[in-house]
């Protein structure tokens, strides 16, 4: 096991102006899960490249514990990768599967099929041993991509949307024995996703990346309690962030006619910034129904009903301006009907604040 540093690593693909990682600054503990996460096109996969040895580094250095890698070959990295078409042999049963790397790096036979056999255990894989991948569903070829890369006892683990061919039950499923299996094993893992809900329930800390550049690092907590930017404030949570520009003056914010609740501090942070505007965020469980007298008008587009919780969508009245789609979480049995118009409060010191020019979280 092994500690992951990125010493400000780019990699610039021959073509193109812009690098599709961009001076990547990042350390990743010994035993650390850190999940890399952002929109297609975003470097995360890219990055996970460049430390597996795939992808060359045009610029910075790259660390495996205290051994600079950057211009080493794949197979001197001790790594080991978890593709997203599991990448399998077919004409191998699963314990060959398995086992293979080990027979072509020379490890004993009797040593590998203990170790196969352990990683089996782990995974409960132990029945389906002798059958060829055709015959597993695709949650059990997923287990045994993920044994193949266990047996090796590796100092990193790297995955790539691991998860992406499986249907969403499965997926739930299988993101929980991962995660569960990487705190068993404590091996240093770096997890690459799209989707934000499977980073925010398996990263110990998540790292957030848009046009090749690092927006955030931290905990799943810290992204979002406190977005360091708006750009992380809309990505990070499910339902999106409500976000609009506010005037602001001595008195507090407004968004068309709405008055946005501030609290003292936060009007002195604003203030001290010198603009007359600012990026108002709330997160739809910081909406609740309110009256006439102290909410806006929203006309009800649909509710989406999940049990415990219900989604308001809406359309904000004109008189709340650049409010236009709004989304707030509801009390599941008062659901309103379509085309009703409801009244919607902020909750006080529920806020979060954005500098309008740079994007910036405006902290207090």
């Amino acid at each position: 096991m092994a500690s992951v540093t990125f010493d400000k690593a780019s990699r610039i693909y021959p073509g193109t102006e812009r690098p599709a990682v961009d001076k990547l600054d990042l350390e990743i503990a010994d035993g650390e899960f850190l999940v890399l996460v952002g929109p297609s096109g975003c470097g995360k996969s890219t990055s996970l490249r460049m430390l597996a040895g795939l992808e060359e580094i045009d610029d910075g250095r790259m660390w495996i514990g205290d051994r600079d890698v950057t211009d080493l070959p794949p197979k001197e990295r001790d790594i080991a990768m978890v593709f997203q078409n599991y990448a399998l042999y077919p004409h191998m049963n699963v314990g060959e599967n398995m086992g293979f790397a080990l027979r072509i790096a020379g490890v004993p036979k009797d040593e590998r099929a203990r170790r196969v056999r352990e990683a089996a255990d782990l995974l409960d894989l132990t029945d389906y041993l002798d059958r060829r991948p055709k015959a597993l569903s695709g949650g059990q070829r997923q287990r045994v991509a993920m044994g193949r890369a266990i047996v090796r006892q590796p100092k990193v683990f790297l995955m790539d949307e691991p998860l992406s061919n499986l249907d969403a039950k499965l997926r739930v499923q299988t993101r929980t024995q991962i995660a569960s299996l990487q705190r068993r094993l404590g091996i240093t893992t770096v997890y690459v996703t799209h989707d934000q809900v499977e980073a925010m329930t398996m990263g110990d800390r998540v790292a957030v990346l848009k046009d090749g550049l690092l927006q955030q690092v931290g905990t799943p907590r810290d992204m979002y309690d406190a977005p360091a930017n708006v750009f992380v404030a809309g990505f990070i949570g499910s339902p999106a962030m409500n976000i609009a520009r506010a005037n602001v003056d001595a008195h507090g914010a407004t968004v068309g006619s709405l008055a946005v609740p501030l609290t003292d501090a936060q009007l002195s942070a604003i203030t001290a910034t010198g603009s007359s505007t600012v990026t108002v965020g709330v997160r739809p469980e910081h909406l609740e129904l309110g009256t006439e007298a102290d909410g806006f008008p929203v006309i009800v587009n649909v509710v989406e009903e999940l049990g415990p919780d219900a989604y308001l969508y809406g359309s904000a009245a004109a008189e709340a301006g650049g409010l236009q789609d709004i989304v707030a979480r509801i009390d599941a049995r008062k659901v309103p009907d379509k085309g009703d118009k409801v009244f919607l409060r902020v909750r006080e010191g529920e806020a979060h604040l954005f500098d309008s020019a740079t994007g910036a979280r405006i902290d207090v």
